[in-house]
């Protein structure tokens, strides 16, 4: 029998109870519990999976049921049982078979009972989850410490603390025919777009998968499209703060259980630029934090490309500034240098990510001694392209959002091999075609490059002046907000 196919709740138990044991692998599966019971003469059957279950809570519920009398379910069973003697909050009914199959795996517990063509679901269900912590990504020196989890109904708590707006709303969806995903859709429905709103729905619902291996990240490649540009055309952020200020301006957010980033949607590229950080000083430090960033960032871009065309064509420089240029060119081309450090880098990051904290210190030493004197001194590279090359991480670790960062990483090394083939021309071209991908760029039919192009002033000046909240009382006007102003 296909999974879409209905199989109706028979009012005989052991019909039910043959059908959910053999669906649910009872005997195959250690995890999936199957309690034969019988209560006020009338036999019943609990549905669980170990470890989903609050077992002092179902402990409750099964003493109060076995204090019942025969007469005390006469008449209409199933109201009596729903109202009266199952004293718990989140409880409902089902008429499906499989769909009770679903629930049951999902996490709460169904309880079949003699006679009644329902099976009562009991929500009481708890997964094992850590303290909300501060993320590592993106760390305030001032601020909340708390972040998002991996547990669904944890990060909507963590939002509605945030918000407590009557009209945000938190839409449930599934996604994935066999890992059955909860997904949250959130928005505030004074605010957002409710065009956006269900063109967000609408892409999550034609989500045809099996499951999401990856969480949030699989979520993305299918409403995002664009799967070879390394561009992020969503924002992920592990802060609720970060995502109630986005859910005011009229963003809708999107939560998926298992993961602890949220996804914020739409967003341009000037929206991975930013950090709670610029937000948590005066508007003139915060001012000067992104000011300082943003130079971070375009040296992260352009640094080494400008570097090694200078390089090969020094006669490009002034007489004042030509002491940049590599004093000596070392046994090895200044190109395959740049593509060596950059590899090694890359191959660094890696190994820190896999590396026991015991161990890091010592891989820090490994990295002083492979990019550092000791390589300048065999000669396989020059001062100035560890020099350069140290300052362009610099710039890519600076950036808030580590999906951008890594999409400039492709995109610095892509011009420094079109200078390498073509010099000035193939910088010039290289930067004009990287300017016109990202303008051809849409998210969510949003352009990605406003208010740059096209071209809005006052957003503009926000973009790169911090101003102070107070002077911010008017909402993007690229997400079209039901209410603009603040």
């Amino acid at each position: 029998m296909s999974e879409n196919n209905k199989k109706p709740v028979s009012t005989k138990i052991e019909e039910n109870t043959h059908y959910l044991k053999d669906i649910l692998a009872v005997d195959k599966s250690f995890d999936v519990i199957q309690l034969d019971l019988e209560y006020a003469d009338r036999k019943m059957a609990l549905f669980m999976v170990d470890g989903f279950v609050k077992d002092d809570i179902m402990h409750y519920i099964m003493k109060l049921l076995s204090r019942l009398e025969p007469e005390q379910l006469e008449g209409d069973t199933l109201q009596k049982l729903l109202k009266t003697h199952i004293p718990y909050i989140e409880i409902d009914q089902a008429d499906d078979l499989n769909n009770v199959v679903d629930l049951v795996l999902s996490g709460p517990t169904a309880l079949v009972v003699d006679g009644i063509d329902k099976v009562i679901i009991i929500d009481a269900r708890t997964y094992p989850v850590r303290g909300p912590q501060e993320p590592d990504i993106e760390r305030v020196v001032r601020g909340s410490r708390d972040g998002y989890v991996e547990t669904i109904v944890f990060n909507t708590a963590l939002t509605r603390r945030r918000i407590r707006d009557r009209s945000l709303r938190m839409e449930y969806m599934q996604v994935g025919r066999r890992s059955k995903t909860d997904i949250v859709v959130t928005y505030l429905e004074d605010i957002a777009d409710p065009e956006l709103v269900n063109r967000i729905k609408d892409s999550l619902a034609k989500i045809d998968t099996d499951g999401l291996p990856m969480g949030e990240k699989t979520l993305e490649e299918f409403i995002a499209g664009r799967h070879w540009n390394p561009y992020p055309l969503v924002r992920y952020t592990e802060r609720p703060d970060t995502a109630a200020s986005h859910l005011y301006e009229g963003h809708v957010c999107i939560i998926v259980d298992g993961s602890p980033s949220v996804l914020i949607t739409p967003t341009t590229f000037w929206h991975h630029l930013q950090h709670a950080e610029e937000y948590r000083n005066k508007p003139s430090v915060g001012a000067y934090l992104r000011f300082v960033r943003f130079i971070a960032v375009w040296a992260s871009i352009f640094l080494l490309p400008l570097y090694y065309l200078f390089a090969i064509q020094p006669d490009l420089l002034p007489e004042q500034i030509q002491y940049i240029g590599p004093n000596e060119t070392g046994e090895v081309p200044l190109f395959l240098q740049f593509l060596i450090i950059e590899v090694g880098i890359d191959m660094l990051r890696m190994a820190a990510i896999h590396t026991p904290t015991s161990l890091a210190t010592a891989l820090g030493l490994v990295a002083a001694l492979m990019i550092g004197q000791v390589a300048v001194e065999v000669g396989l590279f020059v001062n100035e392209v560890v020099l350069y090359l140290a300052i362009a991480a610099i710039g890519t670790f600076s950036t808030p959002s580590y999906e951008m960062s890594l999409a400039n990483r492709i995109f610095r090394i892509g011009l420094l091999v079109a200078t390498a083939l073509f010099g000035v021309y193939g910088f010039v071209v290289g930067v004009l075609l990287w300017i016109l991908l990202l303008t051809r760029m849409k998210s969510f039919d949003i352009p990605y490059m406003w208010p740059f192009i096209p071209f809005n002033f006052r957003a503009f000046r926000d973009v790169f002046l911090r101003s102070p909240m107070p002077l911010k009382n008017r909402r993007p006007r690229f997400l079209h907000p039901k209410d603009p102003d603040r």
